[in-house]
């Protein structure tokens, strides 16, 4: 099984720390965040992973090089100077992830989620991770019905940024940038997207303040 993070936003409500430095590449507990993904997809026994980026994405690439110094084979995505969205960034990359279910995950999360309890064939299209509606995203996105996802009906989660997805759920989009959520949507409304609720650990960097804050957490947990 293969796995892609998604890497190439610009990250504007991170400025002025994106101005040099890419999202993932900033640090946290002392690490560039994409660094716990690349060893937690290697701890599940991942072994091939595909990082798509745009904005200074060639530091990517000196800092992680071919993913031989972390036990992992790393291809790149290059988007150019203007991102493709979740979407579109996975399309583009298809190629290089091939036939079969992949996992994505946000390179602008920190989680002690465990990948390698994703299914490697979701029942359906795609398989996501729900977490509990953090302060800033309180409206959530999906309502979990057993095992299937789905957009009312229910209590709502928030998407985590962590999934497992069939190729054919991008295969009829149109190349170029364009959002994951529509194509979820889609999918949900045929009975294709199944799910689960991680409990645990779970941050969304998207912001200066969220950044410091899970670092002060890190630093008072030692």
């Amino acid at each position: 099984m293969k796995a892609m993070i998604l890497a190439s936003g610009r990250g504007e409500r991170m400025r002025p720390l994106t101005e040099r430095t890419p999202k993932p590449l900033l640090e946290v507990g002392g690490k560039p965040l994409i660094e716990y993904h690349v060893e937690a997809l290697r701890g599940a026994g991942i072994r091939q992973i595909v990082i798509n980026h745009a904005w200074l994405g060639e530091m990517f690439e000196a800092h992680l090089g071919d993913g031989h110094a972390y036990g992992v084979e790393i291809a790149y995505s290059a988007e150019g100077a203007v991102p493709l969205e979740t979407g579109g960034g996975i399309k583009q990359a298809l190629p290089l992830l091939g036939e079969h279910p992949f996992i994505v995950v946000n390179a602008d999360i920190y989680t002690d989620f465990d990948f390698g309890r994703l299914p490697e064939q979701p029942q359906g299209r795609a398989h996501i991770v729900l977490v509990e509606n953090p302060p800033h995203h309180p409206q959530g996105d999906f309502v979990l019905h057993g095992s299937r996802v789905s957009e009312t009906g229910g209590r709502r989660y928030t998407y985590s940024g962590i999934g497992v997805f069939a190729p054919e759920l991008f295969r009829d989009s149109p190349a170029g940038a364009f959002p994951l959520a529509p194509l979820l949507r889609r999918a949900m409304g045929q009975h294709q997207v199944s799910g689960e609720i991680h409990g645990g650990l779970w941050f969304d960097i998207g912001t200066p303040d969220r950044l410091a804050l899970i670092n002060r957490q890190l630093d008072s947990s030692k």
